[in-house]
């Protein structure tokens, strides 16, 4: 007898640097997500997607669950909104080193919800056996449904068995997509993102957070990709600082963003960069919308 074909939403959420795009990138086996030390890198839900000769499991990447402080962020929480709306399975991750500090709102939803939860305990690769049981036990008393796994998503420790789980608690259901498919996101929104990566790699405090990438052509020609994008921020000083000292700190994050384009094209790449002035876009709804908030 043939098992039925599983398909459905694991919607990954948890707050700000635990490991939810590492984990991501993990079980996807592609450079999806971008992954910084830097807490909201993550700002749009991405979706990955893995599929076998009788299964299809659609993960999403969400932002990190903040109180949001501008409507940027208010943005990025409608993302994580969505994401519990619609999940078959939730991916709750967090880390031996996180106080429970989840908002309250989201944890209250938890609670309730009747969907599967797979609680992950990530970087167990630092910490040691006692510190993973205490945080075992504090987390079975806020969610005693959940089920809860420690993990190391960078040493890729325990994933083969989260994804033959995530596989047993998924709905009979055909394919939502190609089965060649690993993401519903298209081209032009990688550049944006490795752009922004290594933005957020080069630049210390407000600067990367005041940022967004736009890109205006990509042109995929037999021999190289010819691309070019602009740098958005919200006030003068900050485009000077971009730019830095007769363009090298600019050319620098060209350089570095190109090469990682290179790896994820499989291509040769030519990056143009332009830094330009949009005041308080973080702020301006229509602004919002327009780059996909």
């Amino acid at each position: 007898m043939t098992k039925a074909h599983k398909s459905g939403f694991v919607n990954i959420i948890g707050c700000p640097n635990v490991g939810k795009s590492t984990l991501m990138n993990a079980m996807v086996g592609e450079r999806l997500s971008i992954i910084t030390s830097k807490a909201q890198t993550t700002r749009h839900r991405i979706m990955g997607i893995v599929s076998g000769s009788n299964y299809q499991v659609v993960f999403s990447d969400t932002p990190g669950i903040i109180k949001p402080l501008y409507k940027l962020q208010e943005k990025m929480m409608q993302f994580v909104i969505t994401a519990f709306a619609d999940a078959d399975l939730f991916l709750l991750i967090t880390d031996v080193f996180e106080d429970i500090k989840l908002e309250e709102s989201f944890l209250e939803k938890l609670q309730k919800t009747k969907t599967p939860i797979l609680l992950l305990i990530n970087k167990i690769d630092i910490s040691g056996q006692e510190k993973v049981e205490e945080k075992i036990k504090e987390w079975h008393q806020k969610l005693p449904k959940a089920e809860i796994l420690a993990i190391s998503a960078i040493q890729r420790f325990n994933l083969d068995k989260i994804m033959n789980r995530i596989i047993e608690l998924l709905p009979a259901g055909e394919a939502f997509y190609d089965k060649n498919e690993f993401t519903d996101k298209p081209e032009r929104f990688f550049v944006s993102e490795i752009i922004r990566e290594k933005i957020l790699l080069s630049y210390r405090k407000e600067i990367p957070y005041s940022v967004e990438v736009v890109v205006n052509s990509f042109k995929d020609e037999p021999e190289i990709i010819r691309m070019q994008a602009d740098i958005l921020v919200e006030r003068d000083s900050q485009k000077g600082i971009i730019i830095g000292d007769k363009g090298a700190a600019l050319k620098k994050v060209g350089t570095a963003a190109r090469k990682e384009m290179e790896d994820f094209f499989g291509k040769k790449v030519f990056l143009e960069l332009f830094v330009k002035v949009d005041k308080d876009w973080r702020n301006n709804e229509r602004r919002l919308e327009n780059f996909g908030y």
